[in-house]
C-alpha cells in the first residue's frame, strides 16, 4: 500500500530558525559563524542540511537558495504531531501507453528530488506530485503532456540553440491554442465536438526523423540541470505544460515546455520559461496491494489529493 501524508502546524517551532538565518546572513562576516549563538531549532536545521544536502550553512551564500532550502526544511521536518495519511493508488496501465505508468523521482532544482506519478488519460498524460515543495504542493499536476502534439526536435547542432527550441515549442503552443479556440467556437455554435483536427508536425529544416529509434539529444545552452548525467539520446518528444507558482502556491500558472521520452524508465521536461530541466527516473521499489481497483477509483483519488492543496 502507498500513503501520502500532509503536515500540520509548524510555524511556531520554525521562527527561531528563520530569525537566526537572517541574523547570520546580515552580519558583516559572511562566514555565518553563528554556532555559539544558536541552539535547538537552528542545530536541527544544521543537522538536516548536512544530512540532506551534504552541505553546511557556510557553503550557502545565495539568498534565494537560502530561502528555498529553509522552506523545504520547514515543510519536511518541522511539524507538530498533526499528520493526515491518505491512501493513493498506482495508475492503471494499458497496452497503448507510451511507457508503463507509475512512480518516478524527479529533479526540481534547489528543491531537490521529489516523487511524482505518471499516468495516462486518453490524449494526455499527467505527472502528479506525490511529494511537494514550498512552491508546488503534493497533489498538484506538475506536468501535463499533450500526446496529440508531438514535437520534432531539430538536429543536434540546432538543438544547442535555446532560441530555436523556444521557437518550436511556442509554435506548438499556438497550434494548441488555435485548436482549442476552434473547438470552443464549434461548441458555442451547437455543432458538437466534431472530428478531431488533424495534427501537424512543426516543419523544421534539417530536423531529426520522427522515429522511435533513439536520436541524439542535448540540452540547449543556458538550460540548467541539477544533474548533468542525463541521457544523450531520446525516443520522442511532445508538447507539454508545467505548473509554476510563487512560494505558498501563489499565482500558479501553466507554462509551455517539452516532454522528452528517453526510455522505459526515464523521461524529462524542459521548463521553457524557467530555462530549467527536470529528469525523472522510475522508482524501482514494488508496492503490494497498491493498484487502483478501477480507472474511476484512480481518477477520484487524483481529484481528492489535489483538493487538499487547491
Amino acid at each position: 500500500m502507498v500513503f501520502v501524508k500532509t503536515y500540520g502546524s509548524w510555524r511556531s517551532r520554525v521562527c527561531l530558525v528563520e530569525m537566526s538565518m537572517r541574523s547570520c546572513s546580515t552580519d558583516t562576516d559572511t562566514s555565518w559563524d553563528c554556532g555559539s549563538q544558536i541552539s535547538g531549532p537552528m542545530e536541527e536545521f544544521r543537522t538536516w542540511l548536512r544530512e540532506e544536502w551534504g552541505r553546511t550553512l557556510e557553503d550557502i551564500f545565495h539568498e534565494h537558495m537560502q530561502e528555498l532550502i529553509l522552506m523545504k526544511f520547514i515543510y519536511t521536518s518541522q511539524y507538530d504531531n498533526c499528520l493526515t495519511y491518505r491512501r493513493i493508488y498506482l495508475p492503471p496501465s494499458h497496452p497503448d501507453d507510451l511507457i508503463r505508468p507509475g512512480l518516478f523521482k524527479g529533479t526540481y532544482g534547489s528543491h531537490g528530488l521529489e516523487i511524482v506519478m505518471l499516468s495516462f488519460h486518453g490524449k494526455h498524460a499527467r505527472v502528479t506530485k506525490i511529494t511537494g515543495d514550498p512552491n508546488i504542493p503534493a497533489g498538484q499536476q506538475t506536468v501535463e503532456i499533450d500526446l496529440m502534439h508531438r514535437i520534432q526536435l531539430p538536429n543536434i547542432e540546432s538543438l544547442c540553440n535555446f532560441n530555436e527550441l523556444s521557437r518550436i515549442v511556442l509554435e506548438a503552443q499556438e497550434q494548441v491554442r488555435q485548436e482549442q479556440q476552434r473547438q470552443e467556437d464549434r461548441t458555442e455554435d451547437g455543432e458538437g465536438s466534431g472530428p478531431p483536427t488533424e495534427v501537424r508536425e512543426p516543419e523544421n529544416e534539417g530536423a531529426a526523423p520522427l522515429k522511435e529509434e533513439p536520436v541524439q539529444f542535448v540540452l540547449p545552452v543556458g538550460v540548467s540541470s541539477r544533474n548533468e548525467n542525463y541521457p544523450r539520446t531520446c525516443r520522442m518528444c511532445f508538447y507539454g505544460t508545467g505548473l509554476i507558482a510563487g512560494h505558498g502556491f501563489t499565482s500558479p500558472e501553466r507554462t509551455p515546455g517539452v516532454f522528452i521520452l528517453f526510455d522505459e524508465d526515464r523521461f524529462g521536461f524542459i521548463w521553457l520559461e524557467l530555462k530549467s530541466f527536470s529528469l525523472y527516473s522510475r522508482v524501482q521499489a514494488t508496492f503490494r496491494n497498491a493498484d487502483a481497483p478501477s480507472p474511476q477509483a484512480f481518477e477520484e483519488m487524483l481529484k481528492n489529493i489535489q483538493s487538499l492543496t487547491s
